[in-house]
């Protein structure tokens, strides 16, 4: 058996209020940033689980200009108990032709990861999917094939995206219908 001293006791008790504390950081941080959303027209936020679990969310975009004008593209968000200290975990539900998304949906954005700062928010993470779709970069891929094709034939990246977004094979890989 154990004896735990009772400054010990305090000290356990200590850290696990201020985890509490910390967990409940995320919650009112990511509460000021829904209330303080001030998407583009063609964003939206919905709550699958219901507005009572705000920390598991989804955020279409429908791009207005560029390669993907008309798509629609779904993103999951799961919020960490220690938001903002932690960005988010983005990941794109719609399989899409992209070179900064590969085919697990996975997304290549510099504020999800190295660049991510506390003063960041929702709004901006938003921001910079959006931006993905208006700009997409061919120099930071996660798809490679479809970041060569961007860099070297344009046009063909542009007939690419339309297939895909058609509901088509691009290569050896099918995409859903996403128009």
């Amino acid at each position: 058996m154990r004896v735990v001293a009772a400054e010990d006791q305090f000290s356990i008790v200590s850290k696990m209020a201020l985890g509490r504390l910390i967990g409940q950081q995320g919650i009112f941080s990511i509460v000021g940033d829904i209330s303080e959303l001030n998407l583009p027209k063609s964003c939206a936020i919905s709550f699958p689980n219901g507005k009572d679990d705000l920390m598991n969310f989804e955020v279409s975009i429908r791009p207005d200009e560029g390669y993907y004008l008309g798509g629609t593209f779904l993103f999951s968000f799961q919020v960490s108990p220690i938001y903002p200290h932690e960005a988010p975990k983005v990941k794109c539900k719609t399989k899409v032709y992209h070179p900064n998304i590969d085919l697990e949906g996975s997304v290549c954005l510099n504020i999800l990861r190295e660049d991510w700062k506390p003063v960041l928010n929702i709004n901006t993470i938003i921001y910079g999917l959006y931006h993905l779709f208006t700009e997409p970069n061919s120099e930071d891929p996660l798809n490679h094939d479809a970041a060569a094709v961007l860099r070297d034939h344009p046009k063909m990246f542009e007939a690419n995206v339309r297939r895909a977004m058609a509901g088509g094979y691009v290569g050896q890989t099918f995409f859903q219908r996403c128009l």
